[in-house]
């Protein structure tokens, strides 16, 4: 198969080349940033993009980023996400058109070669390659989300105004809408948020807690 990798380490990236080579692959482009991954990938057409996380120039996220991008432009291409963490958000956007053709694994938990081919093999292929610790945790940030999901879309702008500080009657005035109207769609926030009435906690203030953690 044809493949472009995109990592910024000047050793992995040799390395994965000539591992890949070894096994009959050819890499048709290996860069060592983002940046232009995407025009390569039109360019190129490969079968395969293997690409890291962690990318010049802010060496947080544009790799990944770019991975998301290449699926929006080019929803056919198979894409190898390598990692040394989760990132949970863009993990999540990664799989959200579908798990077929896409892997993401943890760099520090690829511990045998043959392992890697067959994953890099299996996601060119059409299918999944994803590390348990990925899965686990995108298990973890859809259950935290499945509250929040079952807000209807007034409770979702009655809770945003909520976590920009506004009162009730702020609220009220901002959507046109009585106070009593405003009292029982942040009633149905609690109920659907599962927060009960304690003397302890402020629920107000978890249900914005809620909003913004899966903002």
């Amino acid at each position: 198969m044809r493949i472009v990798i995109a990592e910024d380490s000047v050793l992995l990236r040799e390395g994965i080349t000539r591992l890949l080579a070894e096994y009959d692959h050819e890499v048709v482009d290996a860069l060592g940033d983002a940046s232009g991954l995407l025009t390569s990938v039109l360019a190129h057409e490969p079968d395969l993009v293997i690409v890291d996380v962690r990318m010049p120039p802010t060496h947080t996220d544009e790799g990944l980023r770019a991975a998301i991008e290449i699926r929006s432009a080019r929803p056919a291409t198979p894409v190898l996400v390598l990692s040394q963490y989760v990132e949970e958000r863009y993990a999540t956007e990664l799989v959200a058109g579908g798990t077929a053709g896409v892997g993401y694994l943890l760099k520090e938990r690829v511990a045998d070669v043959r392992d890697f081919v067959d994953a890099a093999q299996r996601v060119a292929a059409g299918g999944t390659a994803l590390d348990p610790e990925v899965v686990a945790q995108l298990l973890v940030r859809s259950r935290r989300r499945e509250p929040l999901d079952a807000l209807t879309p007034r409770e979702r702008e009655v809770l945003s105004l909520m976590a920009q500080g506004r009162s009730n009657a702020a609220i009220a005035a901002a959507l046109t809408v009585s106070d009593g109207a405003v009292e029982k769609h942040i009633s149905s926030i609690f109920a659907k948020l599962d927060l009960a009435p304690s003397e302890s906690e402020h629920r107000r203030v978890l249900a914005v807690l809620a909003f913004l953690r899966n903002d």
